[in-house]
C-alpha cells in the first residue's frame, strides 16, 4: 500500500498517559515526567467538559484520579480547575490541576514532542461533536509528522477523516481485538496505523497488517520480557505505562 502519509518516525515505545507509572496520568506532570526519562512521545486521552471545553482525561467519573465526585461531563472549566489531580497519586503531586488541550498541546510544542491523542467518547457524548472541536487544534499546534489521531468510536474517527485529509492527519483504529474483517475501515479511514491490546494479537493478524502497509501500535506492555515475541512480528511501538522498563531489562530492537 502506498502511503499518502507524512514520515513519521514512531519510537518503539511511547509513554501510556504520559508516565503513568510515575506520575498522575493525564496530566502536565506526566508528560514532564515523560520528557525527563526520554520518551519522545506519549499517549493521551481527549473529552469534552459540559461546557465544551477539552481536556486531557480517561474516565466518564472523576472519583479514581482526582479529589472530585461525579461525572466529568456536568463540569464547566471553573470547577474542573478546582479539582486536585495530582494528589491521588502521590504529595509531590498534590495540586495538580486538570489539563486542558490547549494547555497540553502548548507543553507538547515546547518539548518538541510527539502526540497519539485518543478521543475518548463515553457513553452519551458524541464522537462527532469531539472530532470537531479537538481536530482542528491538533492540526494548527503541532505538524502532521508528530501526531496520530486514535479511537474506538467510528463516528469520531469518520469525522477527524472528514476535517484533514491523510496528508495532514493520520489516524489510529483502536480495538481490543483485531477483527477478522479489519482491512474495509481501515480502507475507507485512509487509516495509519491500527491500535490493539497486546495481549489478544496474534501472529497471523499481525503478519496481515504489516503485509498491507499499516503501521501496529500495542497497548499497555509493561513486561518487556513477555512482549518480547511482538517485536517478531512486526509490532511498530508498544504503548507501555513505564517505557524505561524496556531500556533497562530487554530492549526493543531497533527499526532497519
Amino acid at each position: 500500500m502506498s502511503s499518502p502519509y507524512p514520515a513519521i518516525a514512531l519510537p518503539r515505545l511511547i509513554a501510556h498517559r504520559g508516565l503513568s507509572a510515575r506520575a498522575p496520568e493525564n496530566t502536565l506532570a506526566a508528560v514532564r515526567a515523560a520528557h525527563e526519562a526520554g520518551c519522545q512521545w506519549v499517549e493521551l486521552d481527549v473529552q469534552l467538559l459540559g461546557d465544551g471545553t477539552p481536556v486531557i482525561w480517561h474516565d466518564a467519573t472523576l472519583s479514581r484520579c482526582s479529589d472530585g465526585k461525579g461525572r466529568l461531563a456536568t463540569l464547566d472549566l471553573a470547577a474542573a480547575r478546582r479539582l486536585d489531580v495530582g494528589g491521588w497519586f502521590g504529595d509531590a503531586f498534590r495540586g495538580e490541576r486538570m489539563a486542558t488541550l490547549n494547555d497540553m498541546l502548548e507543553l507538547l510544542d515546547r518539548l518538541d514532542m510527539g502526540v497519539n491523542m485518543e478521543l475518548k467518547v463515553e457513553r452519551n457524548r458524541s464522537g462527532t461533536e469531539l472530532a470537531e472541536v479537538v481536530v482542528p487544534r491538533l492540526l494548527e499546534a503541532l505538524p502532521p509528522e508528530r501526531m496520530v489521531v486514535s479511537s474506538f468510536d467510528p463516528l469520531a474517527l469518520r469525522q477527524a477523516r472528514a476535517i484533514a485529509d491523510a496528508s495532514l492527519l493520520p489516524i489510529g483504529l483502536l480495538a481490543e481485538s483485531v477483527p477478522q474483517k479489519w482491512q474495509h475501515p481501515c480502507e475507507a479511514l485512509e487509516a495509519f496505523s491500527i491500535h490493539t491490546d497486546w495481549t489478544r494479537l496474534t501472529a497471523r493478524r499481525a503478519g496481515e497488517i504489516k503485509a498491507a502497509g499499516y503501521r501496529l501500535l500495542c497497548y499497555t506492555p509493561n513486561d518487556p520480557a513477555a512482549f518480547a515475541t511482538r517485536w517478531a512480528w512486526g509490532v511498530d511501538s508498544a504503548i507501555s505505562d513505564d517505557p524505561t522498563l524496556f531500556a533497562a531489562i530487554a530492549p526493543p530492537p531497533t527499526v532497519d
